[in-house]
């Protein structure tokens, strides 16, 4: 027998017993969460499926957070906040409000996620977790909300499609550059229902924050989960959060004989920054094929890159600049930790300076309801990770997306531009504070 994926060793440990790729398991999950949007109906399907002896399997590992519509932008929306601080208060869970940040990277930044974990959330983007080496997932809120009563849920182990980049990834590319090309070369449904796994040096090389990135995104090509195989950074990052021992299993790597859908192999050295055209993230192109697309509006945030090193970025290369003529600029940090060190390293006064309007911590304008929406005609290049027609607004605006560095550098001229044409720090450049995010 072959050997087995990133996804598969999880599954196997989680479910107790060796699965591959096409097997039903029964696993158990290590965190489940929501958030105010499909909070509501994950605790109907609680309440429902637990009865009058209503408990939650795991409440120490059961999160709630507001952060979609937060603050709340109409009285449907309070009420649903509502809602998500009474079931906490009510079943012991763990609440993160209005102003704490995104689900996703509140939940990173906590410690509630090791590597080897089973994670499951009500938000298509919890493949986030696989930055850190465990398995996360998004789910309905029905399965969710059976999950919380009993601390497991069913799966079909996924085929696995393996990108490796290998070599030293040149000044002004990221991450995000990385996964809109993987999601260009592959399409929009390329990974439907398999694990995602990243790997080869140039991968394994990127700290956390960027790893984030690649996993965040798996969802965008269909993934089912995104895996970075975890090491000592992974360690590091986990235990600079806590101060907590994190125990690394050797084990928790891909085998060398792993049996995979397919193998995408990449040059770092030919890599080059990437935007996707609007309305789908698999138009990625080359910066240079849209360089000089005039611009209303920048958006910098979302789980994807709302982190402090993206933040910082945009900051590094606005300092001591203003905004082009006739273009805005919204910032969100996507938690409060990133918006204290904005605030305490003065980058939130280099933002207000240029002319930029920066937000409390959350999702923003990434899903299209408050905080810099866009109006009919409006085109937006964003550092998140979606750009379906109305996703941030209208559904006639336009959305590209870029890495942080590429709309920083297109701050300063109103159109999109190269950012290895601006003076573009590295995220290794970027002074990491003990305990950053």
């Amino acid at each position: 027998m072959t050997g087995t994926t990133l996804a598969e060793k999880i599954l196997s440990e989680k479910s107790g017993r060796d699965v591959r790729a096409g097997e039903y398991v029964e696993a158990d999950v290590d965190v489940g969460f929501t958030h105010d949007v499909t909070g509501p109906l994950t605790f109907e399907v609680f309440a429902a499926v637990t009865g009058d002896d209503a408990t939650l399997a795991d409440p120490d590992n059961t999160i709630v957070t507001i952060d979609h519509h937060a603050p709340a932008d109409g009285v449907e929306a309070a009420n649903n906040h509502n809602l998500v601080r009474e079931f906490a208060e009510e079943y012991g869970a763990v609440q993160y409000g209005v102003g704490d940040g995104i689900c996703h990277q509140v939940i990173a930044e906590s410690g509630f996620v090791e590597p080897g974990d089973l994670v499951i959330g009500a938000d298509s983007h919890s493949t986030t977790f696989g930055g850190l080496g465990a398995f996360g997932t998004g789910v309905g809120s029905t399965d969710l909300g059976t999950a919380l009563a009993t601390g497991d849920l069913w799966f079909r182990v996924p085929e696995t499609l393996r990108f490796e980049v290998d070599g030293d990834l040149p000044d002004g590319v990221y991450a995000k550059d990385l996964i809109l090309k993987f999601i260009g070369d592959v399409g929009f449904d390329g990974a439907t229902y398999m694990a995602v796994e990243y790997g080869g040096s140039a991968i394994q090389s990127l700290p956390v924050h960027q790893r984030l990135v690649l996993a965040n995104m798996a969802i965008e090509m269909g993934g089912k989960a995104g895996i970075v195989a975890p090491d000592q950074q992974t360690v590091d990052y986990l235990e600079a959060q806590t101060g907590e021992s994190v125990d690394l299993d050797p084990e928790l790597a891909p085998d060398a004989d792993a049996d995979y859908h397919a193998v995408h192999h990449y040059e770092a050295a030919d890599l080059s920054p990437q935007v996707s055209k609007p309305s789908n993230p698999e138009n990625a192109v080359p910066v240079e094929a849209v360089e000089g697309t005039a611009i209303d509006q920048l958006f910098v945030g979302t789980c994807t890159n709302g982190r402090y090193e993206d933040v910082r970025v945009v900051a590094d290369i606005l300092e001591g600049e203003e905004l082009a003529p006739n273009v805005r600029m919204v910032v969100v940090p996507a938690s409060k930790s990133v918006y204290q060190r904005m605030l305490a390293n003065g980058d939130i006064q280099t933002f207000v300076d240029a002319g930029a309007i920066v937000q409390s911590a959350g999702c923003g304008p990434c899903f299209g309801t408050h905080q810099g929406v866009l109006g009919d005609g409006d085109v937006c290049l964003a550092s998140a990770n979606r750009n379906f027609p109305g996703r941030e607004g209208s559904m006639d605006s336009s959305v590209y997306l870029a890495s942080p560095a590429t709309v920083g550098a297109s701050a300063l001229y109103g159109e999109i531009t190269d950012p290895r044409t601006v003076s573009t720090p590295r995220y290794d450049d970027v002074v990491l504070a003990e305990g950053s995010a």
